[in-house]
């Protein structure tokens, strides 16, 4: 729920031909400036990637700007709110990809895989398979760090240390899915729009991607079939099914995600240390006589 004091912070992206990164990099850096936003804008030769935090005037009317470009006049965005800023500056950056898979020949701008509405995934979750009578198997295109913060039940997880790693481990898979219906997920939908498009390519014939995501299954469906989190880019750190600030955080020294209860492990030092980057930050003898949880 938005107060009067809190920031309105908003994700958005959209996968069509933008070959003037270079020259519009200047114009989206001065109008977030001049409107106090901060955050991260991706511009890339295959479309734009947005995590922005300000007051709801200032967003709206960048919301405006955006959109007088006929290109992103249809771009969707999902938003929360904070109570603070949840970003400590405005970077617009210059990519190859808005996410990185190194597979050149999958363009979403051409053509994207069928997509699943929150609300009808949550039918097919609560009967267990589709309107075809498929079982419903969650797939998770998330990094293994994010998916320990929480995911939906039951979910596939190949522990993936980045997105490029997708291809290879899904093709490797595949038989062990046949049959099935599959839906691909992550937090905002970039991740699992490109998954999707790669897993029909290579035959698979029943793929869905979640339509907005993780963020978007919150918005119109709470947490049911979901165990845990959302892990987000900004200081928040994850956000609940509520789609409000959770006490998980970040370590400053590894950037490992830890846990409340592993807050409470001597080894957690706000700003310094916590119990995974624990044996590059203090001695061997301390960590083996330490009581720790590192369970996620």
């Amino acid at each position: 729920m938005q107060s009067s004091h809190s920031f309105v912070n908003i994700a958005a992206y959209k996968f069509v031909t933008f070959i003037d990164t270079e020259q519009k990099r200047p114009e989206f850096l001065a109008i977030c400036k001049e409107l106090q936003l901060k955050g991260t804008i991706l511009l890339t030769p295959e479309g734009i990637n947005l995590f922005l935090a300000g007051q709801r005037a200032q967003i709206d009317q960048f919301l405006a700007w955006l959109r007088a470009d006929e290109r992103f006049a249809d771009i969707e965005v999902k938003e929360s709110y904070s109570e603070k800023q949840p970003f400590t500056r405005m970077l617009v950056k210059l990519k190859a990809e808005i996410i990185t898979m190194k597979h050149p020949l999958i363009k979403p701008e051409l053509g994207r895989a069928p997509a699943v509405q929150a609300q009808t995934l949550k039918r097919w979750l609560d009967q267990g398979v589709d309107d075809n009578g498929r079982p419903v198997v969650m797939l998770d295109t998330r990094n293994a760090f994010e998916v320990d913060v929480g995911t939906f039940e039951n979910t596939i997880d190949y522990r993936i240390e980045k997105f490029s790693e997708f291809p290879a481990v899904v093709a490797e898979h595949k038989d062990e899915l046949a049959g099935k219906t599959i839906v691909t997920f992550c937090t905002g939908g970039i991740r699992c729009e490109k998954a999707a498009i790669h897993m029909q390519d290579i035959g698979y014939d029943s793929v869905y991607q979640l339509e907005g995501g993780i963020l978007k299954y919150f918005e119109e469906c709470g947490g049911a079939h979901y165990d845990g989190d959302c892990f987000v880019f900004d200081y928040r750190t994850a956000l609940n099914p509520q789609l409000q600030e959770t006490a998980t955080v970040q370590c400053y020294a590894c950037r490992a995600v830890v846990t409340p209860r592993q807050q409470l492990s001597p080894q957690y030092v706000a700003g310094k240390s916590c119990p995974h980057c624990l044996p590059e930050t203090i001695p061997a003898e301390a960590a083996a006589s330490a009581d720790i949880s590192t369970a996620h």
